[in-house]
């Protein structure tokens, strides 16, 4: 599976701040009102807003007007999505991890080392 870039660039902003993590998790299970999660947390209902809206265009989330709430809901195919994107750059950098320490060993078993090429 290749990651979009750009995808996966939103989804690493949108989860990067952790009350936009707590609100994924608050909303798996049911929906929650903006105004609910705003009692929360101790920010604005503004703010709760702003947090909301970076899941939304990062697909984690979606907003669903009931009267006169807005329903949030956490979208569990891209919460998936997310995860599986999130595994295959852990892999990625796992693997460009192993081939730096496999190129300090080799550096190592030469005996070469910076000081000495001086």
């Amino acid at each position: 599976m290749v990651v979009d870039e750009v995808l996966t660039d939103r989804l690493l902003h949108a989860l990067a701040d952790s009350t936009r993590r707590d609100i994924v998790r608050r909303c798996l299970g049911e929906a929650a009102s903006v105004s609910r999660l705003a009692d929360v947390y101790p920010m604005s209902f503004a703010a709760v807003q702003k947090h909301v809206a970076v899941l939304e265009r990062a697909g984690l989330v979606s907003k669903e007007r009931r009267g006169r709430e807005q329903l949030v809901r956490s979208e569990i195919d891209a919460v998936r999505q997310a995860r599986q994107a999130l595994d295959q750059l852990e892999a990625t950098w796992r693997g460009r991890i192993e081939r730096m320490s496999d190129i300090l060993a080799e550096d190592e078993g030469d005996g070469t080392h910076e000081r000495d090429q001086h």
